[in-house]
């Protein structure tokens, strides 16, 4: 028989968006891929897709319910390897786990950005800090995707038996690359820009953390010197509208366009000339990452993801989320100047190759690779063991 690998997130599109190639790469080793996670979605690479009551919210009673589904599923299934993504769903996997865990079930956990860091507020330190250190004892593999929450979980002794640090989830540099001017030129034409337009893309949901109101407040102070500039919004959420009504309280609505939710994010960027980031909070950013990758500057706001992708006047400017001055001049400097732009798009394109999904990939597999081993190794042992 296979063997078994379970993958646990709080909703299927986690791993739509971020994980398949891993899990292909699981597949191509004949292992058998199942996804525990609220949706419905069909998922490629995937035998056995679990759809589990579980929510964002913490404060949620679903997640009881899918808490008890979990347990159920892994001791029923024997899974070689759990890997679990995503605060609750790693949160709910590893509690339901622990029981197949002392059968010999190996669990990864990946954390996609603390939510207690430097500068954090007092009561995320509060709510997550004791959680996620108290889980880690029932973690074979705890892996961080930046420095800073690398060196918080070692600093501060979380039991996890392995403390790692990978580059994110990857960028595909092949999807996402830079294009020639006249290709650039013909696609902007097609949604309608002219060519000489210069275009700032950010895509996020719209909320308190991703901090909009920061480039429509920049974007107003240089509104008289930027004229061909437009500010492309992808993503929907609850502050949308308030980010119109601040454009159009502010006399710049005309320099926005709101996308809406889009699925041709891969033909967006590579017609844009500047890459810009607002959030307070970041993992690594796969936003940021796609920029680069398209050779994009990047104009973005300090915190732990985009100060691992982003080097200060090299291929971008990093600026305190809220500082509308400092982020409005960065922007001006990189509208001006169209050598400037190229300079610092090589620059991205080139810092960029550590994050793409090959290398990824194969630091993924480096840490699979020796509880795979671990299996195997076990099976000859018992076989041993059996006809001694």
């Amino acid at each position: 028989m296979p063997k078994k690998i379970l993958f646990c997130a709080t909703v299927d599109y986690h791993f739509q968006a971020f994980h398949l190639p891993i899990m292909k790469w699981f597949k191509e080793q004949g292992w058998e891929v199942h996804v525990a996670a609220k949706g419905e979605i069909q998922l490629p690479y995937t035998d056995v897709k679990y759809d589990i009551a579980i929510e964002r919210s913490p404060f949620k009673l679903k997640n009881v319910k899918g808490y008890y589904e979990l347990r159920t599923i892994m001791n029923e299934n024997h899974y070689e390897i759990i890997h679990c993504h995503t605060p609750l769903g790693g949160v709910l996997a590893r509690l339901a786990a622990r029981k197949a865990r002392k059968k010999g079930t190996k669990v990864i956990y990946t954390a996609h950005g603390f939510h207690f860091h430097t500068g954090a507020p007092l009561l995320n330190w509060i709510l997550y800090y004791p959680i996620e250190k108290q889980l880690s004892k029932y973690t074979d593999c705890l892996i961080t995707i930046n420095k800073e929450d690398y060196q918080l979980a070692r600093n501060r002794k979380f039991r996890a038996e392995k403390i790692v640090q990978v580059h994110g989830v990857g960028v595909d540099t092949e999807r996402f690359k830079p294009l020639s001017e006249s290709e650039k030129n013909k696609l902007k034409q097609s949604f309608r820009y002219r060519p000489d337009d210069c275009l700032f893309f950010y895509a996020a949901e719209f909320n308190k953390n991703k901090n909009q109101q920061l480039l429509i407040h920049s974007l107003a102070l240089i509104q008289t010197y930027v004229p061909n500039a437009k500010l492309l919004l992808a993503g929907e959420g609850a502050l949308q509208d308030q980010c119109r009504n601040l454009a159009k309280t502010l006399g710049i609505e005309y320099m926005i366009d709101f996308l809406g939710f889009r699925k041709d994010i891969e033909k967006l960027v590579p017609m844009c000339d500047v890459a810009v980031g607002s959030s307070y909070r970041e993992g690594l950013p796969v936003n940021i990452m796609e920029a680069m990758a398209c050779g994009l500057p990047i104009v973005a706001s300090i915190n732990r993801g985009h100060n691992e992708l982003v080097q200060d006047q090299v291929n971008g400017y990093l600026v305190t989320p809220t500082d509308y001055g400092k982020f409005a001049r960065s922007l001006l400097k990189l509208y001006q100047s169209k050598e400037l732009r190229e300079q610092m798009g090589v620059a991205s394109r080139n810092l960029v190759k550590t994050f793409s999904l090959p290398e990824i990939n194969a630091e993924l597999s480096a840490i699979y690779t020796p509880y795979m081993l671990e299996e195997q190794d076990e099976a000859k042992s018992k076989y041993h063991r059996a006809y001694l």
